[in-house]
């Protein structure tokens, strides 16, 4: 298992290096550019002025060399500077913003898994039931419903109507003067809505999802056999069919590890959260490459750790891959 770890993350390597060389080329094909978004709109910007830009940010050069030359830097994990107006570091801006996308994230993220797992189990033991029924009622409305729309139907009832939520932002304007525990209940009352509507539409899908595999899982002829040795029915369906059935789930997880980071630029918008998702929108609207390639490798790395993350629980949950 060790071994195979190390393989894989050396592989990550030249697979990184792919990756990185088709964003920076599709970036830089993009009509549009940091210069004339910056100089179209100015009367005053002269062609001079254009070209002094251009060497600043070094986009004089071919692109082979400011590939190479972004890739020297990346060896040393330098993002860079941003090209936007402040010319913070690229890495120090990501930094302010991921705990922020990664609290909502994994709060909707546990948020599905403890509920929609044990949902999609009890309704593929108990099919047709009126529990079933209701659940099934449940997934194919979480489908239907626009998540922006019932995400304004909410900050309407609960935000505007009912005075009991707020509708934007992360913290209060009086959020510095609070002790501990008043940060912590007004943190948790900012978040509560975006968090509960994240978890609204993954829910729906994991739960069905997950009744799908236990349905197909309960019909193999071993289950049966345990069944016949006298096995509790709780142990039959928890040890030994849960166990099959959540291996395909192990793989949606893995693949969610890029959006625990990714942001979501609707939610971030409409609640006004200045997450990942808003901006890394901000960086492609002002064509901020160094920002854009940071948030790209970023993602393509944690895409390929959630990969390696699926196989070693691939092989925890089930000994035959382990052995194998």
């Amino acid at each position: 298992m060790l071994r195979f770890i190390v393989r894989r993350l050396l592989l990550t390597i030249p697979l990184l290096v792919g990756i990185s060389l088709i964003s920076f080329l599709m970036i830089h094909l993009a009509p549009g550019g940091p210069i004339s978004i910056a100089t179209d709109l100015n009367p005053r910007a002269t062609a001079d002025a254009r070209a002094r830009l251009e060497k600043y940010y070094g986009l004089d050069r071919p692109l082979h060399v400011q590939y190479a030359r972004w890739l020297e830097r990346m060896a040393t994990l330098d993002f860079g500077d941003s090209f936007s107006p402040d010319g913070r570091p690229v890495a120090q801006k990501i930094r302010e913003r991921i705990p922020i996308t990664l609290t909502i994230n994994v709060l909707s993220m546990g948020l599905i898994l403890l509920v929609a797992i044990p949902i999609g189990i009890y309704s593929a033991v108990h099919r047709g039931s009126l529990f079933d029924r209701a659940s099934t009622v449940f997934v194919f409305t979480g489908f239907s419903i626009p998540t922006f729309w019932l995400a304004l139907l909410l900050m309407i009832l609960f935000g505007v109507k009912l005075g009991w939520l707020p509708i934007s932002g992360i913290g209060s304007l009086d959020y510095q003067s609070l002790g501990l525990a008043g940060k912590i209940a007004d943190r948790a009352r900012h978040l509560l809505l975006p968090v509960l509507l994240a978890g609204f539409s993954g829910l729906a899908g994991m739960s069905r999802y997950m009744r799908s595999n236990m349905l197909e899982v309960i019909r193999q002829d071993y289950i049966a056999s345990a069944r016949a040795k006298g096995l509790p029915e709780r142990k039959v369906v928890y040890r030994h069919a849960m166990r099959n059935a959540v291996l395909p789930v192990i793989t949606i997880l893995g693949l969610s590890v890029p959006d625990l980071l990714g942001g979501s630029v609707i939610f971030e918008t409409i609640f006004a959260i200045p997450g990942m998702g808003q901006l890394f929108y901000q960086g492609v609207m002002s064509r901020d490459y160094p920002l854009i390639m940071g948030i790209l490798t970023i993602g393509a790395f944690l895409t390929l750790l959630g990969n390696l993350l699926a196989d070693v629980g691939y092989a925890l949950a089930d000994p035959r891959i382990r052995q194998g």
